[in-house]
């Protein structure tokens, strides 16, 4: 277990963090039991996070005293998940007390000098592939055992972008608040109090009004459900609940709007074909729109950013990173194809095929499920036409292309038939006006309806 920082206090071990932005898993299955024997590095147990299945292992030999979860609860990141019986380890651990000779004496290396107790406690952070299971237990960041006990983070605090904005507007400490939110996050109520705290101790203090939608109000009640005739009962878990959660913050932070069209992309299903017979390989629409994508992101840099809400930050990105809904059995991911305008037509529809198939199957890796510029969803592979997709935050735009179909067309006064290709982008008001959504839509319009250009 080289690299392996083990904690000072070993009759309990606390959930590491397994995988950056990670802070909960559920806990699918134990791999140990009360009064079992473990060796270092032996599996305690598998946890799933929103997007891979983990294995947990032991840090240290011991013998299990407790499990401290049960099946398919969700634990939160510096919990105790098990505790040790150190007494019954010391006492297997203990050599047999003898004399030393002179000579062993000698030989024997200077007793290490006790440390001064400390104050924090090594606890885990995961580092690894996410292949397959993740190996969990190659580095150990420190995390203060105070945390637990009085909610105060003792480095970074948890809290949304919204909730640090309030912080810095009444010039509150965020890191010295204690959080009453799930998880000990920090609430815009949790700021609220602490600054009316110190103006008690401080004097009057001129503070900027907290939004009144950002203050924490007590829970609505909420409506009974009935329970008649229920089929089955799904536990709202894993990648689910994390897309719901991800969904709900784009929703209250990003100001949506979204802009619609179509492009007759007639000739360009005719080469889309003539790739097809020339290539062997079945070509869909979809890397023909994230090429004209490419080429209309680098016309519109602006429409290619992140939005840094906790230093009120708009990024433009020099990079073109796509990201691709997927749909799986799981729940929706959205892979990322990084720098992707550099990326053949050929390129992209492979790249697209891999990252499908390792969403489906759990094995895409984290690095592949973050760092997206702008998010294109194919909503047309399920029948869809026109949707109003939700931006994957903090990305500005996401574009949802719907089923292209036949109809009457016309062009300089002529009716023909043709295939139109509907196709819908939501954008964030905060950075984009609609003006420039539309010609941006616009120009990804006129891309795939010369398909000379595009490929060209």
């Amino acid at each position: 277990m080289a690299g392996l920082k083990q904690p000072a206090d070993k009759s309990h071990f606390l959930l590491p963090d397994l995988g950056e932005g990670v802070h909960e898993a559920e806990l699918l299955k134990w791999r140990v039991k009360p009064g079992q024997f473990v060796k270092e590095m032996d599996i305690l147990a598998d946890m799933e996070t929103d997007k891979a299945v983990v294995e947990v292992p032991s840090p240290w030999a011991g013998t299990i005293k407790e499990v401290c979860a049960k099946e398919g609860e969700i634990c939160i990141v510096g919990n105790v998940l098990v505790r040790y019986d150190i007494g019954s380890a010391a006492n297997a651990a203990k050599p047999a007390v003898s004399t030393p000779s002179p000579t062993t004496a000698k030989a024997a290396p200077p007793a290490a000098v006790p440390k001064a107790p400390s104050n924090e406690e090594d606890q885990g952070t995961v580092v690894g592939s996410m292949s397959g299971t993740l190996s969990v237990g190659d580095r150990f960041a420190r995390r203060a055992p105070e945390h637990a006990k009085t909610g105060v983070a003792s480095g970074k605090a948890l809290a949304t972008p919204a909730v640090r904005r309030i912080a810095r507007e009444m010039k509150v400490d965020i890191a010295r608040v204690p959080g009453t939110g799930r998880g000990g996050r920090v609430t815009a109520g949790d700021i609220e109090r602490a600054t009316n705290g110190r103006g008690s101790s401080e004097g009057h203090v001129q503070r900027a009004p907290v939004p009144q939608a950002m203050v924490s109000r007590a829970p609505l009640a909420l409506p009974p459900v009935s329970g008649d005739g229920v089929a089955q009962r799904i536990p709202f878990r894993g990648v689910r609940r994390k897309i719901a959660q991800a969904l709900d913050l784009s929703v209250k932070t990003a100001v949506h709007f979204t802009v619609v069209d179509e492009a007759d992309v007639t000739a360009l299903d005719k080469k889309r074909k003539e790739y097809s017979a020339v290539t062997g390989q079945k070509l869909s629409l979809l890397p023909f729109i994230m090429l004209a994508c490419c080429k209309a992101l680098r016309k519109h840099p602006t429409v290619n950013c992140n939005v840094d809400d906790a230093n009120e930050e708009i990024l433009i990105k020099s990079v073109i990173n796509f990201g691709c809904a997927v749909d799986t059995e799981h729940g929706l991911m959205v892979p990322v194809i990084h720098q992707a305008d550099q990326y053949s037509l050929i390129q992209l529809a492979d790249a697209v095929k891999d990252l499908a198939a390792k969403c489906q199957n759990r094995t895409v890796a984290r690095e592949q499920l973050t760092g997206g510029t702008f998010t294109i969803s194919n909503v047309g592979s399920y029948g869809g036409m026109f949707a109003t997709p939700i931006i994957n935050y903090p990305e500005i735009a996401i574009l949802a292309a719907g089923r292209a179909k036949e109809k009457v067309l016309v062009k300089h006064g002529q009716f023909y038939a043709g295939l139109s290709l509907p196709l819908s982008l939501s954008c964030d008001h905060r950075v984009i006006d609609g003006a420039e959504g539309a010609r941006f839509l616009n120009t990804v319009v006129k891309m795939l309806e010369d398909p000379a250009h595009l490929i060209g």
